[in-house]
């Protein structure tokens, strides 16, 4: 995530002994807003019209609380959206948040059900997919021999490492 704040306790010394554990600090905020360009994109994957109720029935939250956040998505430049407009359009720089966070939650499915045989936790994806960095997010792929659908029969997006 971009907004994560590192609190690096790190001893100087070269002994690993003395070494501390990294400890990340992360805004609920950011997640939030992953979140949402999430439902976004995966809305727009399905070649439906992107439209506040759609939203707000994905996420279930009220209308209002989706009209709040894409004035903030707006600002941010993640999403294309004016007062009274019906559609909402992600930038280029939305679509690919969206897409990444789409990625990780269905490779993090993948992972839970074949390569752990345990059964998909949604709450647990939802947990870890927000912190996992494209490196992470490559690595997972590759260890998985780049899977194409989820366990839901949904696409995966490619990745740097699928080419």
């Amino acid at each position: 995530m971009s907004e994560i704040t590192t609190i690096n306790n790190r001893s100087k010394s070269s002994n690993k002994k003395d070494e501390k554990e990294e400890l990340y600090i992360d805004t609920a905020e950011a997640e939030h807003i992953e979140m949402y360009l999430k439902a976004i994109w995966s809305i727009s994957e399905r070649k439906e019209e992107v439209k506040v109720s759609s939203i707000a029935k994905l996420l279930n939250v009220t209308q209002p609380s989706v009209v709040q956040m894409l004035h903030k998505l707006n600002d941010a430049n993640l999403v294309e959206y004016k007062r009274g407009k019906t559609i909402v359009e992600l930038t280029s720089e939305g679509d690919r948040i969206g897409k990444q966070m789409i990625r990780n939650t269905r490779l993090l499915e993948v992972m839970m059900k074949d390569a752990l045989k345990i059964e998909i936790d949604e709450e647990m994806v939802c947990g870890i997919e927000h912190h996992m960095k494209k490196k992470f997010t490559d690595a997972l792929c590759t260890l998985l021999k780049h899977p194409r659908k989820c366990p839901h029969g949904n696409s995966i997006p490619y990745g740097q490492c699928c080419r």
